[in-house]
């Protein structure tokens, strides 16, 4: 398989755009598969070789590709090193892949060859022609490819199509039942929330994990988390709104899992039905921190406050609290019910700062007094 880069198309201003040109053919048959992108990048490079098993029906059990790094890491007398995504896309479909030797395009003659005829055939052909999409670009380079396939041969009978259905198909392997779906690999680090943040997303993994680093396989609609090669969690990939969080009950912690029957707009109801205060100080403790779950802790201790104190008092400690702050904890309230500050009039309330210890007085930090 290769590539050419001398395709361009416009775009609806009319600049110039280049566009590179992936070729892979059959050895025997020199049956091609021929697509324009916009760059060179590795997903690009694995949807070629998906579209290309597609178009011909079937995968090849050797692939000889160019040397391009979004493909091979490393190719030495030695030593093949494959990109990850590159290895896995191979093996999803059965091909062993021995990329051609650096500067030794004899390694893989027929692709060598069908770069220059397509160039002729196609690119040449098409070099007057205006696009305004990759679309518009591929459609136009399919139908050349077409008229390439059904040419017959100079030298020999048939064309490339006829000698490729009655004799190189029928030995490709079967195409697995789903195509290969492209992969990203992230490396993260559990953090103390036993959450990995991939992609603006945070997703759990089991909490006996935290501060190990993981590897993380991307698709568009997967994540999957692996330690040493195992995978230790997975997860359905979110999408939209940053900040979104994917939390499994089997991954948290002993004590955070008696909450996972409640949710915010449970505990929203709940203090509904006490009073607007209430649903305040239960929005600013859901809000106090960056992991929603991880409140639910201190929500369901102010809602066993309700047990221990009536309804109207636990509003009236909640009222007062936000007189205090707009963002009162568990603690704040828990305080004012327990010495009885709901139940003075405004005018005697106490100072909001006794509850948080002793106030000095200035002779304390006076020179020479007493301390």
């Amino acid at each position: 398989m290769g590539r050419h880069d001398n395709g361009n198309h416009g775009n609806l201003t009319g600049e110039i755009i280049p566009a590179y040109i992936f070729v892979a053919t059959l050895n025997y048959s020199g049956y091609a598969y021929v697509e324009a992108f916009l760059s060179r990048n590795q997903e690009n490079w694995i949807a070629a070789h998906v579209n290309t098993y597609r178009f011909f029906g079937g995968s090849t059990r050797i692939l000889v590709p160019d040397n391009l790094k979004t493909g091979v890491l490393k190719n030495t007398k030695s030593e093949v090193v494959l990109n990850r995504t590159y290895q896995e896309m191979a093996e999803h479909y059965g091909t062993a892949v021995l990329p051609a030797r650096v500067r030794k395009p004899k390694d893989k003659p027929s692709v060598e060859g069908a770069v220059g005829v397509i160039s002729t055939w196609i690119i040449a052909a098409l070099r007057n022609w205006k696009s305004f999409t990759l679309r518009e670009l591929n459609e136009a380079i399919r139908g050349k490819l077409e008229e390439y396939h059904h040419k017959p041969f100079q030298k020999r009978e048939g064309s490339r199509l006829s000698v490729f259905l009655e004799e190189e198909k029928p030995m490709l392997q079967p195409l697995p039942p789903r195509a290969f779906e492209f992969a990203g690999w992230r490396i993260c680090t559990v953090a103390y929330n036993y959450h990995i943040y991939v992609e603006k997303m945070f997703y759990s993994v089991p909490s006996v994990y935290i501060k190990k680093k993981v590897d993380v396989r991307l698709t568009i609609n997967m994540v999957e988390v692996f330690l040493d090669s195992e995978r230790i969690a997975s997860h359905a990939r979110k999408h939209g709104r940053p900040g979104q969080y994917s939390t499994l009950p089997e991954h948290m912690p002993e004590d955070h899992r008696k909450y996972t029957q409640w949710n915010a707009e449970r505990f929203h109801s709940w203090a509904r039905g006490i009073g607007e205060n209430t649903v305040a100080v239960v929005k600013a403790i859901l809000a106090s921190r960056k992991i929603e779950q991880q409140s639910y802790r201190a929500c369901m201790a102010l809602l066993k406050l309700s047990d221990k104190y009536s309804d109207s008092r636990l509003e009236a400690a909640c009222k007062r609290a936000l007189s205090y702050t707009p963002s009162p904890s568990f603690k704040s309230i828990q305080t004012i019910l327990a010495t009885g500050q709901d139940e003075l009039p405004d005018e005697e309330t106490p100072d909001p700062s006794a509850e948080f210890g002793f106030t000095r007085g200035p002779g304390y930090y006076g020179d020479g007094g007493e301390r």
